[in-house]
């Protein structure tokens, strides 16, 4: 499981090195991708694997989910970390995510999250007030 925030530096050749605490999961291979608010995200092959077999079930009529499926997938990358365990992150995944040198790297359960330090502390500053003052459940079951 991913878990926790960091702050690694973006290198002139676009590679970045994940947490260490995130190489025992990623260890079988790692897949980044186009994520939702601008981020990339970080799969485990293993995991991308089963995100794959879920959205292959969706119904090819729907076209929400082929729109969905198309980009998800069109922008995915299988990477393979160098001996200094440095992932290159593609150039139209950091377009994507307007990433820059300052990066926030940020454990998101099943995945990882990449994202422009600017980009994160404005999501940040604008979720931290609902999140604290949430009242309701957001997630059944869990509060």
């Amino acid at each position: 499981m991913f878990l926790g925030t960091y702050s690694p530096k973006l290198d002139e050749k676009g590679r970045i090195i994940l947490p260490a605490k995130f190489w025992a999961e990623l260890e079988g291979g790692v897949v980044l991708t186009r994520g939702q608010e601008r981020c990339v995200y970080v799969f485990s092959r293993g995991e991308f694997e089963r995100m794959h077999e879920a959205i292959r079930q969706s119904p090819v009529t729907n076209k929400g989910a082929r729109d969905y499926m198309r980009l998800f997938l069109s922008g995915a990358s299988d990477e393979v970390p160098d001996k200094q365990r440095r992932v290159t992150i593609p150039a139209h995944l950091r377009t994507w995510a307007g990433l820059d040198r300052e990066l926030v790297v940020i454990g998101a359960g099943n995945r990882a999250e990449i994202w422009d330090a600017e980009a994160w502390n404005a999501y940040y500053e604008e979720q931290e007030a609902a999140f604290a003052d949430t009242t309701e459940e957001v997630i059944p079951g869990l509060f």
